[in-house]
């Protein structure tokens, strides 16, 4: 029997390489399947194709013109934004939906205390350890450059958040929410939680010990929590 598909959707600064022992622990179950963002892993740096509604769409045409199925889909924070919004536009495309550190809650505000990390010269001085490895993940690209980028990102869906309350609302696909209980990012206030209720398909879970980073995660217990959900939509 034919496996389903997984496509898998990195994070912001991220690139595919961030979830491959993730991607190992789903490989005897899933096809996995992944691609790296506009201005991420090595891609050319362009403001106007690092946006939510480019990365969602870069989504949608990866299933439109590979799968011939719905697919399952896990997106780690921005990867969870960009099929939540894909979503919304072609629903037909996803059997599911688990987003990881997804922030939901876009707000001028939100998106302020975001881009206040974003600050090459402040992150060379406090993590250049970090540092060293965006400029290696996303080599030949400057990797400032798309430091600017995403943070630029970060002011336009705070100014204009694609998704709305009502948006959620209309998302007929069954969406797995999972937010650490540590994670300073998507776990500000209720926002999130508040977000994903109005989700009509939506099963909400705190992690438990879990912060932010994708590489601080309980990577078995995130596999067997994908795993199950999506499974049980196959």
């Amino acid at each position: 029997m034919e496996k389903p598909t997984l496509l898998m959707l990195h994070g912001a600064l991220g690139s595919p390489d961030t979830l491959q022992p993730l991607a190992e622990r789903l490989a005897a179950q899933f096809t996995i399947k992944t691609f790296a963002f506009a201005g991420h892993g090595g891609r050319e740096v362009n403001t106007e194709t690092v946006s939510l509604p480019h990365f969602a769409e870069e989504v949608r045409a990866f299933l439109a013109e590979y799968e011939t199925a719905p697919a399952h889909v896990f997106g780690y924070s921005m990867g969870g934004y960009a099929a939540l919004l894909a979503a919304s536009w072609e629903a037909g495309l996803f059997a599911s939906i688990t987003t990881l550190g997804t922030k939901l809650d876009w707000s001028p505000e939100s998106a302020a205390a975001e881009i206040r990390l974003l600050d090459p010269e402040k992150m060379l001085a406090k993590v250049p350890a970090f540092v060293e490895v965006l400029r290696q993940r996303h080599a030949p690209a400057d990797w400032t450059a798309l430091v600017h980028a995403v943070a630029a990102l970060m002011t336009a869906a705070g100014d204009a958040p694609p998704l709305a309350a009502a948006d959620f609302s209309g998302l007929h696909v069954p969406v797995q929410v999972l937010i650490g209980d540590g994670d300073l990012t998507a776990n500000r206030g209720n926002a999130s939680k508040v977000l994903a209720e109005h989700l009509p398909q939506a099963h909400y879970a705190v992690l438990a010990n879990t912060p932010h980073p994708i590489e601080k995660v309980d990577i078995a217990d995130l596999a067997a929590r994908i795993r199950d959900f999506a499974l049980s939509y196959s």
